[in-house]
């Protein structure tokens, strides 16, 4: 209950900063995810997302339309279409970065390093065992 209650509250502290350079946090998350995976295809990053191809298909056109993704072909599956950051959203990026790691740095004030270290490797334990397939 505590981690949802924390996860939803830093969601809201980086929600209203991203308001005002006209972003949402799903498209935040979007364009954050493929700047790492930049090339990738629709499936691939809806997976990465765990959200369904539909729904992120529809992100994608709305990005598109705000000139921050575009959409080429996949010359391996003509059915298929790669997607790229455009410049317009690596500068977006460039803003965005700042007021995540402010939020962060806002939620993890008063704790020591060797406790914000230990929190990142509970976590990723916590991922690791939550998303273990088999």
């Amino acid at each position: 209950m505590l981690m949802a209650q924390v996860s939803r509250l830093m969601r809201r502290a980086f929600d209203e900063k991203a308001r005002l350079l006209g972003m949402t946090r799903p498209q935040w998350q979007v364009i954050s995810i493929l700047s790492a995976h930049e090339g990738i295809n629709q499936g691939g990053l809806a997976e990465i997302l765990e959200v369904e191809p539909i729904t992120l298909g529809r992100m994608i056109d709305r990005l598109q339309e705000a000139a921050l993704v575009e959409r080429h072909p996949d010359p391996a599956d003509r059915r298929a279409w790669r997607l790229h950051l455009t410049v317009k959203a690596q500068e977006l990026l460039e803003q965005l970065r700042p007021l995540a790691n402010d939020t962060m740095d806002a939620a993890q004030e008063g704790l020591s390093q060797a406790d914000k270290d230990s929190l990142i490797q509970a976590m990723k334990i916590m991922r690791a065992n939550l998303t273990r397939k088999g």
